[in-house]
């Protein structure tokens, strides 16, 4: 079966969230090996599509807290197994007294 948002063809989770934000994820993220230049123009570019869109950033939060919602019982699970440390009760050690 086949997705779709509007007339594009979703195939991926990348293309879910590309649509959702409507810029390519690259452009927030980055690439492997981007070149300080490269890094610059992109965020010079990133900041220009906020300034024109401020409600792109409402769109990105609300897709970020839906993947935590998801996806966090799921990395946490093995978490909540880990020893947890001592309670700090608030109560010092009686200190020793010199003779």
């Amino acid at each position: 079966m086949k997705s779709f948002i509007g007339h594009h063809e979703v195939a991926t989770d990348t293309d879910y969230l590309e649509l959702a934000l409507g810029t390519p994820l690259e452009l927030w993220l980055g690439e492997e090996g981007e070149s300080d230049e490269g890094r610059a123009a992109r965020l010079d570019a990133a900041r220009d599509i906020i300034a024109d869109d401020p409600e792109l950033i409402d769109r990105a939060t609300q897709i970020a807290a839906e993947a935590i919602e998801t996806h966090v019982p799921a990395l946490f699970h093995n978490v909540s197994r880990l020893p947890r440390p001592p309670r700090n009760t608030g109560r010092t050690a009686p200190k020793a007294v010199a003779a």
